[in-house]
């Protein structure tokens, strides 16, 4: 037998050390290194899980491909996120704060695709069969579907039943609570996580098996786990949503098979997640009328594009200590656009505090918001309020110049439909020939942000 030795491994980045350190060299976290124990063996691992190489390469325009066809679960918001459906063979990983959801979705999914007579596995490695019933029913879960539950956590076993059943999907809930029993350490650390998902990668290649694999976040908000379960799937998934809030957002951030940034929107309820048809409409159906500070804009996230409010405040700072905050939106971005308000148009902001809130816990990275979170600065500022009907969009340089955005015309339909009746715009983007029929919106393009202020009642 050989000899067990024992190194130190971070459990952030998976950097090995002989011995004990505070400081990660490799990704610089303190106090992640933990004692686990080694075998230099090879790991036994199935020869069902093994992935069948090309013996000599090929050249790229010889190799026959195929179009595949996707799983739709019929869970539009879902589909669309997933770039049409689910692609067989790949591997998702969902991630999320606790109690976001993330099971809850991943069942809703098992249910849609067992309706479609497919056979799916659900793995719960936290919660025993009859709990997961009990889930089940509460989502309206009906006899007779092709769906087994097991409780189980070791990966061999759970490899057998994959070639038992021989199912179109599995889910494993949780990776963090897997173990393969020829690795010595627990389930969770860093060299489990990293083989069992691999395993798993590569069985879902060989077989032609979706696998689903919901993942736990850290404080700061990142999966957990060695980076490298982020590289080896094909698409990872962020369920995202406040605490208090009953909208939870499902966010693409890694699609080999779709598009990045996509978003679907869905409502928690009693029964399950319910699908948000229509966004926009939601998230300013509370907005004030005749309100300082309150702009409307359309960004886009992926292909969809989508009408959020965002909010700003100006108010007398406290003992001269300046606050520049920021929900939603970035607080370094914001900063920026204080400083061209004041280098360029002139306002004085050395003894206010400035706060901006993008509206339905929606985080707004397009660049093309920075004239509406100036726009909502402004009103502020001036406690002028912008024209209840009017939506805004452009990109602000730092001399308050307005440059153009892409997919105006998606943006223009999206305030077009929803009843807005004129849209400020850049200048720029009107020499562009943009095809859409509008009812009622009148568009308007400006070159500087001065030029736009003047839209302030």
């Amino acid at each position: 037998m050989a000899k067990t030795k024992t190194v130190f491994i971070c459990q952030s980045c998976g950097t090995q050390s002989p011995r004990w350190v505070g400081k990660c060299p490799g990704c610089e976290s303190w106090n992640s290194f933990v004692e686990e124990t080694s075998r230099p063996e090879a790991l036994n691992i199935p020869r069902a899980a093994a992935v069948s190489f090309e013996d000599k390469p090929v050249l790229l325009g010889s190799i026959e491909t195929r179009h595949e066809t996707r799983l739709t679960t019929g869970l539009v918001e879902f589909d669309r996120v997933m770039g049409g459906g689910i692609v067989p063979g790949s591997v998702t990983l969902i991630g999320g704060d606790p109690g976001i959801g993330k099971s809850t979705l991943s069942l809703q999914i098992a249910n849609a695709l067992s309706d479609k007579n497919l056979t799916v596995l659900y793995v719960s490695g936290e919660e025993s069969a009859q709990q997961t019933g009990m889930r089940a029913q509460r989502l309206d879960q009906k006899a007779g579907r092709p769906l087994y539950i097991v409780n189980q956590i070791n990966l061999n076993t759970i490899l057998g039943y994959i070639e038992e059943f021989k199912p179109a999907a599995v889910i494993i809930d949780s990776i963090q609570v897997l173990y393969h029993p020829d690795i010595s350490s627990t389930p969770g650390s860093v060299s489990q996580v990293r083989e069992c998902s691999a395993i798993l990668t590569n069985m879902a290649k060989t077989k032609g098996v979706s696998v689903f694999i919901i993942g736990h976040v850290t404080k700061e908000g990142t999966l957990a786990g060695p980076r490298v379960l982020e590289h080896i799937v094909d698409t990872v998934l962020y369920f995202e949503g406040e605490r208090y809030s009953t909208y939870r957002i499902l966010r693409a951030v890694k699609n080999r098979f779709g598009s990045t940034n996509e978003i679907g929107i869905f409502e928690m309820q009693s029964s399950g997640l319910m699908e948000v048809s229509n966004p926009s409409e939601i998230f300013l159906a509370e907005r004030p009328k005749q309100a300082s500070g309150s702009v409307v804009v359309p960004v886009m996230e992926g292909t969809r594009p989508l009408l959020v409010e965002i909010q700003g405040l100006v108010s007398r700072s406290s003992f001269g200590v300046m606050r520049y905050k920021a929900q939603g939106f970035d607080a370094n971005r914001l900063s920026l656009l204080i400083a061209v308000l004041e280098k360029r148009i002139g306002f004085n902001f050395q003894d206010r505090d400035v706060f901006v809130n993008v509206v339905g816990g929606v985080k707004v990275e397009d660049p093309a918001a920075d004239l509406a979170v100036i726009m909502a600065v402004a009103s502020a500022y001036l406690d002028k309020p912008l024209a209840f009907t009017t939506a805004v969009v452009g990109e602000v340089g730092l001399s308050s110049e307005i440059r153009s955005v892409s997919h105006i015309a998606s943006r223009i339909a999206e305030a077009d439909k929803l009843g807005f009746t004129k849209c400020l715009m850049p200048k720029h983007n009107l020499k562009n020939k943009i095809e859409v029929k509008t009812k009622h919106l009148q568009i308007a393009g400006v070159e500087s942000v001065g030029q736009a202020l003047e839209e302030l009642g």
